[in-house]
């Protein structure tokens, strides 16, 4: 995994431009410690921070060949597992190789496919191709949308970037939000709308959309893969195999590392299996598997059941530990790690986001680091197998809106009375949802609960999805950690897309299809324990610390964030005996206390000019 950044000029001779350029990369350093280019040619400059994991010798970036014709110059982000197959598919057409890194492979699938060569990969990436005779530069960002791929147009060109922090890095970038940015940021956070920056007139290319980008034609972006409806007629004996299948390859296929690689481990369903097939593998070459958990201090003390929250993870950990026979390591963080590394994750995300989840994720990731550079984890199934209570449940399924922030009205509240008129004016939120039940696609005449569950997988994976995938991958890569999401193969996407849902919940559980499939990798207490989400600490020293650290900050008449929210509306939040579900099942009180000190923490030092 790497960072990557550019920036193109039609009037500017960017070979002038390298202060600029290491600016940029300075900026997404911690995404690639062990290597750094820039390449500088008259209208374009590519910049690339590399974390070495195959081929760490010869696969430096910007990697750059020529055919006789046009000379291609590539940053990439990502990995490719079937890098093998297009690498022979490729020798076939006369190709020759000088490393083994995937980034030759991509680039030169490019050379001879151009924009076509996207429908060959099966990975996660985020790569620019710049041709320098025609001028052309070339943007492309996974099906799925694991990794990042930012952009901003100026008058005479265009900068991108892995994260907004390298965009927002160059001199001629402001650091300002409108309207649409102040809406995502107090109705939408910690998720946001597709393609949506945040900072005014940035953007972000969608996931399985590639563009062109030249002087004449200016950016012009595709879609070349979509979610497709499909009748489904493998019996449930059949489709269960064939989610066996899947899975199992999907995990194979992201084995493969030139440095040490691990897995994280909750002691639930999805990481639990991923650790299960990546021991077995392990074990045929006489290797052990390297598995992560975390935890909080006196959770066990504080820990209470609920409706989201079952039983506590420790335990179940502990079970699977044994059976994998494992090097297990245990994270185990206190609250003021926890409170003091709210402000690194704000760095790291370049937005206020997801707060204890994301630092404890952060802290987490630190230490992983110290033993393995490449972690393989279980997000995405809740998604694509229906996990979440708002699929099962049928009140919480049939309401109007995103199910996972049904706090529209609440959010609405602390908005200061001009914000909250436009903001009502707007009705973002009701048009976003709508405009995503009307791109799910569906088959003819599909109706019930056949037609509303594509509607929910729409959803979850163009919203609350991208959100915990762009945690994922802020946190990481904050500390050069790559992490894999075999769940996020887009081959089980299609697939799950269409499977019934009453194959998915397969005798009446949560996952049933997903348990039933790989039930010979688990013990039964593992197997078929009950879903409880990323672990969170349950201290009320928490709430404690959070509080008094937003008293402190809003102490001041010139907090920033007193800009557009009622001072009045964070004082009864913090002292008043509202605990309102802020967004997802996690962020409830503390995390909304939480939410807010970040928020007035990145007006503050992201220095963020309101534009009204």
């Amino acid at each position: 995994m790497c960072g990557i950044a550019g920036f193109i000029d039609w009037n500017e001779d960017m070979r002038h431009q390298y202060a600029a350029a290491e600016l940029m990369q300075k900026a997404i350093r911690r995404r690639g410690p062990d290597q750094k280019g820039i390449y500088l040619t008259e209208r374009a400059a590519l910049i690339h921070t590399r974390l070495a994991v195959i081929d760490p010798e010869n696969g430096r970036q910007p990697m750059q060949f020529s055919d006789g014709q046009e000379v291609y110059t590539i940053v990439y982000n990502g990995e490719l597992y079937n890098t093998q197959e297009i690498r022979k598919e490729l020798e076939e057409k006369g190709c020759e190789f000088v490393t083994h890194a995937d980034t030759e492979v991509l680039l030169k699938a490019y050379m001879i496919y151009g924009a076509e060569c996207v429908n060959l990969l099966n990975g996660i990436f985020a790569f620019a191709v710049w041709e320098e005779k025609k001028e052309r530069l070339f943007l492309a960002r996974d099906r799925i949308g694991v990794k990042p791929l930012f952009y901003y147009q100026t008058e005479t060109g265009m900068l991108f970037g892995s994260e907004l922090k390298a965009i927002l890095a160059h001199p001629a970038v402001p650091h300002e939000i409108d309207r649409e940015g102040i809406s995502q940021i107090l109705l939408f956070a910690p998720g946001r709308t597709p393609g949506c920056g945040v900072f005014r007139n940035m953007k972000e290319i969608l996931p399985a959309h590639c563009a062109y980008y030249t002087k004449e034609d200016g950016l012009q972006i595709s879609c070349y893969w979509k979610l497709e409806a499909r009748e489904h007629t493998e019996n449930f004996v059949q489709t269960a195999e064939h989610v066996r299948f899947l899975l199992t390859d999907a995990i194979k296929r992201q084995l493969v590392s030139d440095v040490p690689l691990g897995t994280f481990l909750s002691g639930g369903l999805d990481s639990s299996l991923i650790s299960s097939v990546a021991a077995r593998e392990f074990a045929k070459d006489g290797r052990k598997l390297h598995t992560f958990s975390i935890d909080y201090r006196d959770n066990d003390k504080y820990f209470r059941k609920s409706k989201f929250q079952p039983n506590s993870d420790p335990e179940f950990i502990r079970r699977m530990q044994k059976y994998l026979k494992a090097k297990h390591h245990w994270t185990v963080i206190d609250t003021p790690q926890l409170a003091g590394a709210l402000y690194d994750a704000v760095q790291a995300r370049d937005l206020p986001g997801m707060v204890d989840v994301d630092a404890s994720l952060l802290l987490f990731c630190k230490e992983i680091k110290e033993h393995v550079t490449v972690a393989l984890s279980g997000e995405c199934a809740d998604e694509l197998f229906g996990g979440y209570p708002w699929y099962r449940d049928p009140e919480i399924r049939a309401a109007y809106g995103f199910p996972w922030a049904q706090s529209t009205a609440y959010r609405m509240n602390f908005a200061k009375p001009e914000i909250r008129e436009f903001l009502e004016q707007q009705d973002d939120i009701s048009k976003e949802y709508q405009a995503t039940l009307d791109r799910t696609a569906l088959l003819e005449g599909e109706s019930g609960t056949e037609k509303r569950m594509k509607e929910m997988m729409r959803l979850n994976l163009d919203w609350f999805m991208q959100t915990l995938l762009d945690r994922k991958d802020r946190m990481s890569m904050w500390n050069a950690l790559e992490v894999r999401v075999p769940f996020c193969d887009y081959r089980i996407a299609q697939y799950l897309y269409n499977i019934p849902w009453e194959f998915k919940e397969y005798q009446g559980y949560e996952k049933g299809l997903l348990r039933e499939a790989m039930k010979d990798y688990l013990p039964e207490e593992i197997l078929w324990r009950k879903k409880s989400p990323y672990p969170k600490t349950h201290n009320p020293n928490y709430l404690a610390a959070v509080t008094k650290l937003l008293e402190d900050r809003i102490s001041s008449p010139d907090a920033p964030i007193l800009q557009i929210v009622r001072k009045e509306a964070l004082e009864q939040l913090m002292y008043g005996e509202d605990n309102v579900q802020f967004y997802g099942q996690l962020m409830t009180k503390p995390q909304t206390i939480a939410y807010y000190l970040q928020l007035d923490y990145w007006l503050e030092t992201y220095q963020v000019k309101i534009c009204l």
